[in-house]
């Protein structure tokens, strides 16, 4: 048996090869074009040589052009690995020397820092420039134009026999103990993923039209947007960047029926001073990830839209969706619902042994189709993290009567900032490397519409009394996202500590 993902844009362009697939702005990309785009960018892939099997790293926002790579990667039998516009240089370079990506296709607002990783990056050999102008060909030196590529490539019109378990996403997520590392989803965790949000989770067809606003790069976007809708044969309008006012703008005038965003997406929409001034009444279907979605927004939201939202739960590793509150039962505030199909849940406890009784913590271990296939060149890590089928999430939750789950805890010390996930290890590591700092901690800090923001705890060394919040702030912009920079310095003569020596967080967070 033979899968690949690129299906789900190839049947829908044969069923509304006419219909609108992508909008962005007063551009229109209907499904006949937007497949052939992307079986010729496959063409194109194997006009420079790169080979089945081989990866291609993509830092594009949500442009046409992340959709046309992405499918196009996947007809040419080339594992995606979409990296986060935000990346530094440095973090660029790391990405594509570990996922051993052979091309780097960016957005050309990116090149600069692009650029920089690319020359330093000796296996990544093909730089291709992608433009605002589709059609426009020409490129930088030792770049390839996007444009040219596609209008000058034969269609690669046989999808390549990929078995279900061949890799088709790189997706990195960091932890708590070393760098990123890169989940392998398969072809089957994403078509299968996919196909349960349009047919289960919300029905999705052809008269769908779903804004996307959620990074494309990410897994929430990526699978539940893009995917989800491209399946079934809806129209999906692209939106780069979030700004509360704009995407209610797209949603009067492209009538969206389908938004999906993070909570402090559905805070901005709630609380923009001219939110009264905007017709939403055309959306039918609200969802929400990425982070836990304060009851009093939701209920307040649906009350003013007239909207049910469905709040669930997942991670990279899991192509996202794991549970979800659902349309067939009564949802539960606060609740991420049920394991979605085919997909089971359980609580353990420090032991590892499962945990049955009701409203008792446990760590949630994840077992079905939807658990990646394992973290890229990382053996050691994947047997960490998946145990006799069993992916351990590091998330803590409960379980009521019912069935339906909640998050109380998270057994890492990763922050949630705006739907972005931020490792306070990356940012402590970079805070020590400042010549001033004798001790750090990064802890995350609640925040009325990002959820929580990033704070660094520090003590200094001797002999360093001018160093100010603003100069360690820069200086953690020089070398990390801005998303992950911490906004807020405490200073302390020494960080509490236990009987071990370890910093101890609790403290802080108290």
């Amino acid at each position: 048996m033979t899968l690949n993902v690129a299906t789900l844009l190839r049947e829908s362009a044969t069923r509304h090869a006419d219909r609108p697939a992508l909008v962005l702005g007063d551009s229109t990309l209907t499904y006949a074009a937007l497949h052939a785009m992307a079986q010729r960018f496959a063409g194109g892939l194997r006009g420079l040589g790169i080979a089945p099997g081989q990866h291609i790293a993509l830092l594009l926002p949500n442009v046409p052009h992340f959709t046309i790579a992405y499918f196009g990667g996947h007809t040419a039998g080339t594992p995606v690995v979409p990296l986060n516009v935000l990346l530094t240089a440095e973090e660029i370079a790391y990405h594509l020397e570990d996922s051993d990506a052979v091309a780097l296709v960016v957005w050309e607002a990116f090149l600069p820092q692009a650029r920089s990783a690319f020359d330093r990056v000796d296996g990544c050999r093909h730089l291709i420039v992608a433009r605002a102008d589709r059609a426009d060909a020409s490129a930088p030196e030792g770049a390839v134009s996007f444009g040219a590529l596609v209008t000058a490539s034969a269609p690669v019109t046989d999808l390549p026999a990929t078995m279900p378990d061949d890799t088709a996403v790189i997706l990195y997520t960091s932890g708590t103990t070393g760098r990123p590392k890169g989940a392998e989803l398969t072809h089957f965790n994403l078509f299968f993923n996919a196909h349960y949000v349009r047919t289960r989770l919300v029905p999705l067809d052809a008269g769908t039209v779903s804004l996307g606003v959620l990074p494309l790069f990410h897994s929430f976007g990526q699978t539940v947007v893009q995917n989800a809708t491209l399946g079934a044969g809806g129209t999906l309008v692209l939106m780069p960047r979030f700004e509360a006012d704009g995407a209610m703008g797209m949603i009067q005038k492209h009538r969206v029926t389908l938004f999906a965003g993070v909570p402090t997406m559905y805070f901005g929409l709630l609380h923009h001073p001219d939110a009264g001034a905007y017709d939403l009444s055309s959306i039918r279907h609200c969802i929400s990830g990425g982070s836990a979605m304060p009851v009093e927004v939701m209920k307040a939201f649906d009350a003013k839209v007239g909207v049910d939202i469905l709040e669930g739960y997942g991670l990279s590793e899991t192509s996202p969706v794991a549970s979800f509150n659902t349309l067939d039962r009564p949802k539960k505030a606060g609740s991420i619902g049920i394991p979605i199909d085919g997909v089971e849940f359980r609580l353990e406890d420090e032991q590892g042994r499962p945990i049955t009784e009701p409203h008792t913590p446990g760590e949630i271990c994840i077992k079905g189709h939807n658990v990646m296939k394992g973290y890229w060149k990382r053996p050691d890590a994947t047997a960490e993290a998946v145990r006799d089928g069993w992916f351990h999430s590091g998330d803590v939750g409960t379980r009521d009567e019912d069935g339906f789950y909640f998050i109380v805890d998270r057994k890492k010390d990763m922050i949630i900032r705006g739907g972005f996930n931020v490792y306070p290890r990356e940012v402590e590591e970079i805070l020590y490397a400042h010549p001033a700092i004798a001790e750090a901690a990064v802890i995350g800090v609640p925040h009325p519409s990002h959820g929580e923001e990033v704070k660094a705890v520090v003590a200094l060394k001797p002999g360093h009394p001018g160093v100010d919040a603003d100069a360690l702030i820069a200086h953690c912009r020089e070398h990390l996202a801005a998303y992950k920079c911490p906004r807020i310095i405490g200073f302390m003569e020494a960080l509490p500590k236990g009987p071990t020596g370890k910093i101890l967080k609790r403290e802080l967070r108290r």
